[in-house]
């Protein structure tokens, strides 16, 4: 089968599309034939190792799959060959057939395009995570949203909304605050490029603060990091919570006295490693989300379908940040 590998630390021009053998599954284990994998900025990383997990080489990047089941190993129940799939793989997803643990695995609803489902775990499990477990979200909050045209920023918009909060949606360019829109944002606020010197933050942090309103944000949603975490952060609620899952940004550096005067709190997301933790819990967030997804509460936005021999192309995308939702690579029709 073809597969394309990371065969060297470096960019998405790294990659290159051979042959391997095909798997085989293993116990507890299904096979998938791939139609479909869903880009996401830990591929960025990854190729580059500079991810906190760093597979053998050679690998495929590729964390999410939507196909067919092509292979059921010992042990497994409730599944055949034919059943239509989506599921999480950690990497090696930008293959043609991927062998996966089946307690990652989901049935793909009748009627649902294999594009769109390959596009719905990640973001969305990380996000009804962060927002319900970590953020304890309540209707009538208010939350913020950085990044917010992003794969998990319009998925936080989404589920803000469905969970009845007030969002505003924080995005650096006005095709993104459209798409922030779209998604169900209340208001959007527009920011610029970091890096920020002093009177910039400052600034940021006054335009936080006036979108949130006077009572502050309840709940911040920061995938983005660097120098916007901190003036996002003078913009929190009394005993408000702020929620980092990623930083594409870079890492920042907060004070810490700041949680202090907000008697608030910092709290990670690290929802792949939660799941592994807590599988039930992770299952029952899952199905929560097909129901949000069958009454159209939440749908996953692609904005970039690339051909399997052109994935390092949708890496790069999304490396540059300038991807608004998902991009998706189609392995087969």
């Amino acid at each position: 089968m073809k597969a394309l590998l990371s065969t060297a630390a470096g960019g998405p021009e790294t990659l290159e599309l051979l042959e391997i053998a095909d798997p085989v599954a293993g116990p507890g284990q299904l096979v998938i034939a791939v139609k479909a994998c869903a880009i996401n900025y830990p591929d960025v990383l990854i190729i580059e190792d500079k991810y906190q997990f760093k597979p053998q080489r050679p690998f495929a990047p590729g964390a999410e799959v939507s196909g067919v089941v092509a292979a059921v190993g010992e042990g497994v129940e409730g599944w055949a060959i034919g059943d239509r799939v989506v599921a999480t793989t950690g990497h090696g997803g930008m293959v043609e057939q991927v062998a996966v643990d089946a307690a990652k695995c989901y049935k793909l609803p009748e009627g649902r395009d294999y594009i769109e489902a390959s596009a719905l775990l990640l973001t969305y499990a990380t996000t009804i995570h962060a927002l319900v477990d970590r953020g304890q979200l309540k209707a009538g909050e208010t939350l913020l949203v950085l990044g917010a045209a992003g794969g998990v920023g319009l998925a936080a918009v989404e589920l803000g909304k469905a969970f009845g909060a007030r969002v505003v949606a924080a995005v650096s360019t006005e095709e993104k605050a459209e798409a922030a829109r779209k998604a169900g944002a209340d208001e959007v606020i527009l920011y610029g490029r970091a890096p920020f010197d002093k009177d910039q933050s400052k600034a940021l942090a006054e335009a936080f603060k006036a979108a949130v309103g006077p009572n502050g944000a309840d709940v911040i949603y920061d995938p983005v990091g660097g120098d916007y975490a901190e003036p996002a952060l003078r913009s929190i609620a009394w005993e408000g919570r702020y929620l980092v899952v990623g930083f594409p940004a870079g890492i920042p550096k907060l004070a810490l006295n700041l949680t202090l005067l907000k008697s608030c709190s910092i709290s990670g997301v690290f929802w792949g490693a939660w799941a592994a933790r807590n599988v039930a819990a992770n299952r029952a967030h899952v199905a929560t989300l097909f129901d949000l997804w069958a009454q159209g509460k939440i749908t996953p936005v692609v904005s970039g379908i690339y051909p399997f021999a052109k994935g390092g192309d949708a890496i790069a995308k999304m490396g540059s940040r300038g991807a608004i939702g998902k991009l998706v690579v189609q392995v087969s029709e």
